[in-house]
């Protein structure tokens, strides 16, 4: 029987450090699902200097929507751990594949982006309800509300899927400076 761990905090403020090595102690066979895009130089090296830090023993699987598809890997059907790193990444890739004018839109359209962002967690969770799943996320709620539209409704749809994430997760971390905090 699979668990979920939840772990959440600020920018840089050693979530995916810390998940990382609550892995280790979980399981041997880790799977890592990246869900990041190397869309420019900052995105590159913060990819990088993530994949420096983990294990090279670990297998990547590169996805950040479809999770459906990942049952057929055989790098996911081989692991008894799945660290997921990020959430909120996870979350700006799946509202930018979408043919979606953010300034000008309504709110039934903002509606329908986060429903089926919504389905894509559900259905990861799904996918590895029988896995150790230990899954990241910033958390967005602490900082300055967004100026702009966009910025809005990520955060929004954010804070929901932690929040949905968070509800369903056996435990849950707060991570700060480094330390994390156990929630639940």
């Amino acid at each position: 029987m699979g668990s979920l761990v939840f772990v959440t905090g600020g920018a840089r403020s050693g979530k995916s450090s810390f998940a990382e090595k609550a892995v280790k102690e979980v399981g041997s066979k880790v799977a890592y699902i990246a869900t990041a895009i190397a869309f420019d130089d900052g995105m590159k090296d913060r990819i990088r200097r993530h994949q420096e830090q983990r294990p090279s023993e670990w297998a990547t699987i590169e996805r950040y929507k479809d999770y459906e598809v990942m049952a057929e890997d055989p790098a996911f059907q081989e692991a008894d751990v799945i660290l997921f790193d990020c959430l909120t990444v996870m979350i700006t890739n799946n509202m930018l594949d979408y043919d979606v004018d953010y300034d000008h839109c309504g709110m039934d359209t903002i509606a329908e982006v986060e429903d089926k962002i919504r389905e894509q967690v559900k259905t990861l969770l799904e996918v590895c309800r029988d896995k150790h799943l230990f899954m990241v996320s910033n958390e967005v709620g602490l900082g300055l509300v967004p100026s702009y539209k966009l910025g809005n409704y990520f955060r929004d749809i954010s804070g929901r899927m932690n929040q949905y994430v968070a509800c369903r997760a056996d435990e849950v971390y707060f991570t700060v400076s480094g330390i994390p905090m156990k929630l639940k």
